[in-house]
C-alpha cells in the first residue's frame, strides 16, 4: 500500500465539459476502506496500544500479553503490516514489531478531515 495522503487520493478533480467538478476515485476509496477496516478490530487495536506502550515486541510477547493463540496474533499482525501500521525488523530468529507512527498520524489527519467535513 502506498504511503500517500489518503484524503487527496479519494477525490480526483477533473475538468468536465460543463465546468469543474469532483469525481470519486473508487479504487482509492476501496483502499482507504481496507486501511480503516484494518484498525477497526478490538484485537488489532489492542496490538497497537501494546506497541505504543512497549515500542518493540515479538509475536511471542504479543500473544502472551494478549492471551491469544500465536496463529491469531500472527494473522492480525499480518493485516496491520499490509496496511503499513507496523514495521518489522528481524533480529536472529525473531521478528520485532514496531508501530509506524507516520502511518497512524496520516490516518488520524484523514479521519479528522472526514469528521470536520461531516459537521459542516
Amino acid at each position: 500500500m502506498e504511503q500517500s495522503n489518503l484524503s487527496s487520493n479519494i477525490v480526483a478533480y477533473q475538468e468536465m465539459a460543463t465546468g469543474s467538478g469532483a469525481k470519486i476515485n473508487y479504487a482509492n476509496v476501496r483502499k482507504a476502506a481496507m486501511i480503516l477496516r484494518s484498525i477497526n478490530h478490538k484485537l488489532r487495536q489492542s496490538i497497537i496500544k501494546l506497541l505504543e506502550e512497549r515500542d518493540r515486541l515479538t509475536v511471542t510477547e504479543i500473544y502472551v500479553k494478549l492471551r491469544v493463540e500465536q496463529s491469531v496474533a500472527s494473522q492480525h499482525l499480518a493485516i496491520l503490516r499490509r496496511a503499513e501500521f507496523v514495521n518489522t525488523t528481524r533480529v536472529g530468529k525473531n521478528i520485532h514489531y514496531t508501530l509506524n507512527q507516520e502511518r497512524l498520524d496520516e490516518v488520524n489527519v484523514f479521519i479528522k478531515q472526514l469528521l470536520r467535513n461531516d459537521n459542516e
